[in-house]
């Protein structure tokens, strides 16, 4: 029977169990203009470094993002709190799966000490799916917060949380901590949620997004999905009025890259000139910012997309 190997952690035990037995996809050829920076920059190594020191975990590397050698040569980390296991498991993903264990107490004051360290004026935290906590994970993400604000006050805080699906008040833990911004992801169309994302109902998460500006209106709110999965460019389009309904402010779009054959397949490589008009409708939709390209991810050049944020807020209100 073929495994798909936790290559990583360099484990002989299956990274994705429950999708062991499933067939072999086919791997379809990348395009010319999907070409990323292999990593191994003093600045890399520099990132590196302090990741390790500090015991975390980076969804740069846990999720295998084509942009970490990019992103870790300007000491840009995407951090991953919770542990590297996640209770989900989607079609697309690339982290773990499994029973994950239980939090590290110490792990907000090294991720405080990881910003401090690198002299980030902007990260980004993230999560696996802790649908084993009774709050989802929403009390460590709120101290992750104010271990950060303690350390480095000046530093603004970007959160891409889980669905918090069937926990009952654990969003408004984390938007109690104030964030600067509030990212949860749809990922997909809902056609395909079923075979893309089971765990995950979509009318959730856009209701999720919808409560945090319910909760807290200066708070910026993000999503993104990635495209090549199969969906019909009017099903974005319908997802983009759905977000708007929500006054989500910010929408990043990608294109969906295989990570093993076991995973769901690319349909389709989405072109250049499809991503550049994916992103002049957005903003025709009204979102303040939107970010759409072949390697467009949630927490890409996330510093600079928070300034153009503030400007773009402003500019809308006249000041």
């Amino acid at each position: 029977m073929a495994v798909v190997l936790d290559l990583l952690n360099k484990d002989s035990r299956p990274r994705h169990p429950e999708k062991a037995h499933r067939p072999d996809q086919p791997l379809m050829r990348k395009p010319d203009w999907i070409r990323v920076k292999a990593p191994g920059s003093k600045g890399w190594a520099e990132t590196n470094r302090i990741v390790k020191e500090n015991k975390l975990v980076t969804v740069c590397e846990e999720a295998g993002c084509p942009n970490i050698g990019e992103c870790w040569e300007k000491k840009h980390a995407t951090f991953m709190i919770m542990g590297d296991t996640c209770t989900r498991a989607c079609a697309f993903c690339n982290v773990k799966t499994g029973l994950p264990e239980a939090l590290d107490a110490h792990e907000p004051e090294n991720v405080a000490i990881a910003v401090e360290k690198l002299g980030l004026e902007h990260v980004v935290i993230t999560s696996v799916d802790r649908d084993d906590l009774a709050d989802g994970g929403a009390a460590h993400f709120a101290a992750v917060i104010r271990a950060i604000r303690a350390r480095s006050p000046k530093t603004t805080i970007e959160v891409l949380t889980p669905d918090f699906l069937r926990k009952e008040g654990a969003l408004e833990i984390v938007v109690a901590a104030r964030p600067d911004v509030f990212n949860h992801n749809l990922e997909t169309v809902p056609s395909k949620y079923l075979k893309v994302r089971p765990g995950a109902r979509y009318f959730h998460s856009i209701r999720l997004l919808q409560r945090v500006k319910e909760l807290d209106a200066t708070i910026f709110t993000k999503s993104g999905i990635m495209v090549g999965l199969g969906e019909e460019r009017n099903e974005v389009l319908q997802l983009m009025d759905d977000l708007r309904s929500a006054d989500v402010d910010f929408l990043t779009i990608g294109q969906y890259l295989q990570p093993t054959r076991k995973h769901h397949p690319v349909v389709r490589y989405v072109t250049p000139a499809e991503f550049e008009a994916y992103a002049t409708t957005a903003y025709a939709k009204g979102f303040l910012l939107a970010s759409s390209s072949p390697l467009t991810r949630s927490s890409h050049h996330a510093g600079d997309d928070f300034a153009r944020l503030k400007a773009a807020r402003l500019a809308k209100l006249g000041r």
